[in-house]
């Protein structure tokens, strides 16, 4: 399979959903990185999650945040691109190292860059931001 083709799901027919998205490979692949070197660097969890959310935003947000396998020591950064909003959810343990400062700082820069237009660029810098701010754990 070469890059970018599309291959079906076994048995199903149909494409995986991520393919769907506002993403091209090599963009994935920068945000994977992303949560990978947060992950690793941190001890904490970081989860991206981009689509749709309902009404109220940050409840459905929170929502998504408690499914995590480990809630408390997760962080989930939500973004719904056609309503334009952005939700960072933090559990109890990464709220302690992530206080709620910082992440208005790297949400402000996530917004900047979405505003430009780049959406995995900013989803890439909020990673990085919220990692930075978390420390070694």
């Amino acid at each position: 399979m070469t890059v970018g083709e599309v291959q079906p799901q076994a048995g199903t027919g149909n494409p995986p959903d991520v393919l769907d998205g506002p993403f091209s490979t090599r963009q994935l692949l920068r945000i994977d990185e992303a949560l990978r070197l947060a992950d690793q660097g941190t001890g904490l969890v970081f989860s991206v999650f981009v689509g749709g959310l309902d009404e109220p935003i940050r409840e459905h947000a929170e929502r998504l945040h408690r499914q995590l396998a480990e809630p408390d020591r997760s962080v989930l950064i939500a973004v719904s691109p056609n309503q334009r909003k952005l939700e960072i959810v933090t559990g109890k343990h990464a709220r302690k190292r992530i206080p709620d400062t910082y992440v208005k700082l790297a949400a402000l820069s996530m917004v900047a860059a979405f505003g430009g237009g780049d959406l995995a660029g900013g989803i890439v810098t909020g990673l990085d931001q919220l990692a930075s701010h978390a420390g070694k754990g």
